[in-house]
């Protein structure tokens, strides 16, 4: 299928989508105070895009995401070689990465608003527990995919460990460590908004918060529907990035010629 046509196909379902959502409250089937009309949504959210105060909003929860996102990738990436390459540690680090990777960030909510307050702190705290995870393990499996052969003719020809890393090592991490930074991406975007919905951090998740408090339902909902459509451009941004870095990769190169 053509990119033409996907999107032709992408446009028809969000239309579908508009017409139901509007269709739905006029016919009685639920009640417009708790889900407006679709062109009531549009319209409040067409007013929000005029306001300052939203861009002030969206400014702090794209700073949050990208600081959150940018610390969790460099830590991992570095903590995730090192771990790999350092004889035993992997061994030694496995129980403490077992024990504290499935722990969900938003049981963190507590620790760090005791921490922190209603302030971008806890924003980062949330936001870098949960990617940070999502890339270390992504790079844990890239480097212990590399192929012994070749790391055992780097040495033969006796290379250093860090001419190692750079030439055997990271081009084969390389596609696990994008696929990491992927999956964080889209997972640190979820937890900012959630920092600012349940904590009261600066950012678009207050914005719904306060929406939702004052009773401005059609104003709330506009606020969603643009976190998901932030959401859905985050996601393109890294796919983007990631087909540039990997443009040497058979995965790419197969992506783009197909």
């Amino acid at each position: 299928m053509t990119r033409s046509a996907k999107l032709g196909h992408g446009l028809a379902g969000l239309a579908c989508l508009l017409a139901v959502m509007e269709a739905v409250p006029r016919l009685g089937v639920v009640d417009p105070r708790f889900l407006p009309p679709a062109s009531e949504i549009l319209g409040a959210l067409a007013a929000e895009v005029r306001t300052a105060a939203l861009w002030t909003a969206l400014g702090e929860t794209i700073g949050g995401w990208a600081l959150g996102l940018a610390i969790a990738f460099l830590t991992a990436v570095l903590i995730g070689v090192v771990i790999e390459v350092v004889p035993g540690l992997r061994a030694a680090s496995h129980s403490t990465i077992e024990f504290l990777r499935p722990i969900p960030s938003v049981a963190l909510i507590p620790l760090a608003t005791l921490l922190f307050g209603a302030s971008l702190g806890s924003t980062l705290l949330l936001v870098v527990y949960a990617a940070f995870w999502q890339v270390l393990i992504q790079v844990m499996y890239g480097v212990a995919d590399v192929d012994t052969v070749a790391d055992d003719t780097a040495r033969s020809y006796g290379l250093s460990r860090w001419s190692r890393i750079r030439y055997v090592v990271w081009p084969t991490a390389l596609p696990y460590i994008m696929t990491g930074l992927r999956l964080a991406a889209a997972v640190a975007f979820i937890l900012t908004i959630t920092a600012e919905l349940v904590i009261g951090s600066p950012g678009l998740g207050l914005e719904i918060q306060l929406a939702q408090s004052s009773g401005a339902v059609a104003t709330m909902y506009a606020l969603v529907v643009l976190a998901g459509l932030i959401g859905i451009v985050v996601n393109l941004a890294v796919r983007m990035l990631e087909r540039r870095v990997l443009a040497w990769h058979p995965s790419v190169r197969g992506e783009v010629t197909s």
